[in-house]
Order: structure tokens, then sequence, then C-alpha cells
């Protein structure tokens, strides 16, 4: 067998023999002493293996604590098994039924088809509007549904502005492709011919021709930038929004649920807490991202403020029109519709005002401890199994001809059923299970030893090397598993660093979402690229700098306004118990420690 046959044949059975040979090649980390910590990095390790080849499905490997932990005699079965549906969980699980019932009447087209009505369809404004309506609905609904839905308006949109994709790149061809080359010289010597055929021919002729022919094409071009800044500013944005709200991404969850496993005293985040924190900072990330990409991508000329009387002003017309037209399709607003934006709206209020703070909030009517954000998010969404989707009627009671039909709920359970990825919750219950084995084996603060070195890097530093390696990491592997693999060691990085786990644990999982540069990064970019209208050089040339600026913006964030309110300056009492062992610890603030570093 020849070597390219031989090589073809290894990589189509790559995951069998990573399945067969990680756990092999792992087996001298059980020799590690002390024995039980080598037992956890065993499994660690090859989870994560198994999660950044997907060897085995992500879900499937976030069951194997379930297997390894107890029969290696890490952590008993009664406490990994309570891992997999923790509160977290059923908070993540209420956002997700929230977004099925929104998406089962539609409300989610209607805002997105309003939002572009009112920026308008010039190309930088068109761009915003999409970036806007995106990050919005992907603070709620989930980054690959939101993708999935604006992908067809905004090629709806593009189609009537620019028209064909297909006849605009053969338009766009540049003059040195060969055969663009061919095509003008052709024209060249056709026209010469005719000028020698006819003396009295005006020599203007030849060269109006040729211009009018590069302005097609330099038009073109542009129209084909314009397209491409369309399509990549939306997978962006929903990667951007779903960092807003706890419930908008995994990785957020997953925060929540290792500090509460590590950290059981922490109780600075929740979803008040974190919006208000998150919330500025998505939409800095935002504005500076949408400058960027219309920069890039030719959005910002001249005709930004600007109406220009030209022959754009048609195509934009059109534009408008199928915006208008999609709008009028929808029909007015239903009975449903505004009973879904009504429990959303009551949804997201309550658990902002539960407890902020830096207000009171509605729980201090409840005992201390015995309300959470899941609480409210369940009671929410139980409602939508009941609440009438048709407007009830009184006259309905007393009428005999009325139809008995049974009334339908805003959501049916089949439908919530359909909707939930319960692959995503089995891999949440995995993450917090491996975090549960590294805290109870001890893990966590072996290697926590093991990381001396950086200490001596000022703690500003470290928050811009941790998120963009974690940035960087993410962009190879699944941002669940690269923050369940990672926040463990980040936490006890904190803890022998002295710095308040949450300034170093806060940019972690925040840049876990800000993977722009790759099609494969995250599900949103897969697809946007497999619209077959973007270059893989196209996703990395805008990428490179969104995740510098995203970057930056966290950084800033974390040192101004998240500083001060998780008090970051401060070593907390509540991180302390994980460090009994070491000598007490004085109260450092970031300001010295940059001095000493």
């Amino acid at each position: 067998m020849d070597p390219a046959s031989f090589s073809r044949k290894l990589w189509s059975a790559r995951k069998q023999l990573i399945l067969m040979l990680a756990p092999l090649l792992l087996l001298p980390l059980l020799l590690v002493p002390p024995p039980k910590e080598g037992k956890c990095l065993y499994v660690v390790l090859l989870m994560a293996v198994y999660w950044c080849t997907e060897a085995l499905p992500l879900a499937v490997t976030a069951m194997l604590p379930v297997c390894l932990f107890p029969t290696m005699g890490i952590l008993p079965s009664k406490k990994v098994c309570v891992q997999y549906f923790l509160e977290t969980n059923f908070l993540f699980l209420s956002g997700l039924v929230m977004a099925s019932a929104i998406e089962e009447w539609g409300l989610h087209r209607r805002v997105a088809l309003k939002v572009l009505k009112i920026v308008g369809v010039k190309p930088a404004w068109l761009i915003l509007g999409m970036m806007i309506t995106s990050s919005f609905l992907s603070m709620w609904l989930s980054n690959t549904a939101t993708t999935a839905m604006m992908l067809p308006i905004a090629n709806a949109i593009l189609e009537s502005l620019f028209g064909n994709v297909e006849t605009l790149k053969e338009n766009c061809k540049d003059k040195s492709d060969p055969e663009g080359d061919s095509q003008v010289k052709m024209h060249v010597l056709h026209f010469e011919k005719q000028m020698l055929a006819t003396e009295d021919r005006p020599d203007w002729t030849d060269r109006s021709e040729q211009k009018n022919l590069e302005e097609a094409r330099r038009e073109a071009q542009y129209q084909m930038k314009v397209w491409k800044g369309f399509l990549i500013c939306i997978p962006y944005s929903a990667s951007i929004g779903g960092t807003a709200t706890l419930t908008g991404t995994a990785p957020n969850l997953i925060l929540v649920g290792q500090l509460k496993s590590y950290f059981p005293e922490c109780d600075l985040i929740n979803f008040g807490s974190w919006f208000v924190f998150a919330f500025p900072l998505m939409l800095l990330f935002l504005i500076l991202g949408w400058i960027w990409i219309a920069f890039l991508y030719g959005g910002l000329n001249t005709r930004l403020c600007i109406s220009k009387h030209d022959e754009r002003e048609a195509t934009e017309a059109k534009a408008t029109a199928v915006i208008d037209e999609d709008y009028k399709k929808l029909g007015p607003i239903k009975f449903a519709e505004v009973s879904i934006a009504f429990f959303f709206i009551l949804f997201a209020v309550l658990l902002f005002t539960r407890d902020p703070k830096f207000i009171t909030g509605w729980s201090t009517f409840f005992n201390k401890g015995y309300v959470s954000d899941a609480v409210t998010g369940v009671i929410i969404i139980s409602i939508l199994f009941f609440f009438p989707s048709q407007r009830p009627s009184l006259h309905w009671w007393f009428d005999s001809r009325a139809s008995n039909t049974p009334y339908v709920p805003l959501l049916s359970w089949r439908k919530a059923q359909e909707c939930v990825p319960w692959n995503i919750i089995l891999l949440l219950g995995g993450g917090f299970a491996m975090a549960k084995g590294c805290e109870e084996s001890g893990l966590a603060v072996w290697i926590g030893k093991h990381l001396q070195p950086l200490t001596q890097v000022p703690p500003s530093v470290a928050v811009i090397l941790i998120t963009a390696f974690i940035a960087c990491f993410t962009e190879i592997a699944s941002n669940m598993a690269t923050i369940i693999i990672f926040l463990p060691v980040i936490a006890e990085l904190a803890i022998h660093v002295k710095v308040n786990p949450l300034y170093f644990m806060i940019p972690a999982t925040t840049g876990c979402s800000y993977a722009f540069m790759l099609p494969v990064s995250t599900p949103p970019n897969s697809i946007a690229f497999a619209s077959g209208h973007l270059m893989v050089k196209d996703m990395v040339k805008t990428g490179f700098v969104m995740n510098i600026l995203g970057i930056l913006c966290v950084s800033l964030a974390m040192n101004t306004w998240g500083l001060h309110m998780f008090n970051l300056h401060t070593y907390p009492d509540w991180a302390r118990p994980l460090n009994a062992s070491s000598a007490s610890v004085a109260t450092y603030t970031i300001a010295t420690m940059n001095m000493t570093g």
C-alpha cells in the first residue's frame, strides 16, 4: 500500500484511533504522586482530548465522570450524579424554553424586521442594524438559532440591493486575472480594428468603453465587499451578544456553576449583576466591531449620512421595499405575540431585579438564600404551558354555537422538547462534575502549586494573557470544553497569586466567546461560511482584529467598572477556605501587585 493511501485510511479512522490510543498514552499519569490527584488528572486530560478532537460526541464525553470517578476511587457516584442537574442547569433550561416560545410565534422575526426598518438600508447603517438585531436576539436565543434566522433575511436584502451573487462575482473579476485580461484585450483589439477601418471614428470611444467597464468592475467589487460584510457581521454579533446575559451562552453558566462548587460563599454573580457588568462591555465591543467591519467591507464612506441621487438609490429603495413587504406578511400583531413579549419582559425584569447587588432586590421578601434565578425562570416558563394563545372571551361560555375545540397554550411540551438541546445540558453537567472531582481530589490545589512562576506576572497583564490564550484556544475547540478545562486551573492560579478569583475567571469566561477567526470555531461561523460567499482568509483577516478588540475591551471593563462592581481590588474572604493549607494571607490590592510584579 502506498503512503498516500495509508495516510488517507489513517485519517478516515482517526476518531477510532484516538478513542483507543488516548487512554493508553495517558496511563503514566496514574503513577503520578499523589495517586488521587494523578487519577483525576488522567480523567480530565482524557476528557479534554475527546472534547477537542470530538472522538466521541461532546455529551457522551461529558458523562465519563459518572463512569470513571466512582470506579477509580475519585468521587462516589452520589456526589457525581447530582452535578448534572444543578440549579444552574434549570436556569439554562428556562432560558431555552422561553426562546422556543419566542420562535414558535415568530416574535423574533418581527423584532428583527422592525429594527431593520428603523435603521434603513444604507450599507453602514444596515450592517449596524444587523449587528444590533443579532446581538439582542442572541442575548435570549441561542447564537446558532439567531444566525440561522438572520442570514436568510440578510440574503433577501442583499439580492434586492445587488442582484444575483454569482453574476456579481463575474462582474468583479480583477484585471490581473488572466481571463479578465484576455477579455479586456479582446475589447481593445475589437475597437482598434474598428478605428483602422473608419478613419473618422472618434478616438475617445475606446477609452469611454474601457472606463465604463472599469467603473462597473469597481462597483461590483464594492458590492461584493458589502455582501461579505453583511454575512460576516451576523455570526460575530451573535457571539458578542451572547455574553451580555447569563443565559445567553453556556460558558457564562459554567462560570456560575463552578463558582458555587469552588467558592460556595461567593454570591456576587447572578443574572442582574452579570448584566450590569457585561451589557456595557457588549455594547462597547459591538460598536468597535461595527466600525471595523464597516470600514473593512466598504460600509463607511461619504454615503453614510448623505443621500446621493444615483443608481444606488434605486437599489436601496428596492431593499427597503423587501423589508416592508416581509414585515407586512407577518400581519397585525397577534395576541400570542403580545403575551410572549409580556412574559419575556417579565422574565428579564424579575431575573434582573432579584438581587442586582447595587440596590435591594425582591428576593429579600423571602428567606435568605431560598430563591435563586432558577426559581424565577421556572415560574415564568411554567405559565407558558397553560396560558392561552388566543384572546379569552366570556362570550364563549354563553354561546352555544361557539366552537368547543380545546384552547391552545402558548407553548406545548412537544415543542419545548424538540427545541431544547439536551446534549448541552449534559455538557454543562459534565463540566460541573469535572470541577467537583478536581476540588474533592485536590487536583486543583496540586496544579496551583506548579503555577508558582506565574505569580511574578502583574495581574493586569495576566488578564490580557488569559483572555488572549482562551480566545485562541477556543478557535480550535468547543467554547464549553475550553472553559470547563481551564476555569479550575485559572481559579487556582488566582488563589496562588493572591488576586480575587473573579479578576481572572470573568475574562476567561468572556474571552471564551470571542472565537472569530475560523469557520470551525463556532456553529454561527460555520453557518455563515456554509453560504459559500465567504473565504477562510476573509474570516481570519476580520477575526484577528476582532479578537484584539475583544481582549482590549475585556481588559478595560475589568479594570474600570468591573473592578468596583465586584470589589476586585481586594482578596475576598470567600476565597480563603480553598487556600487554608497556606499561610494566612493579608489583603492585597491589584495596584500593589503591579508594583511588586
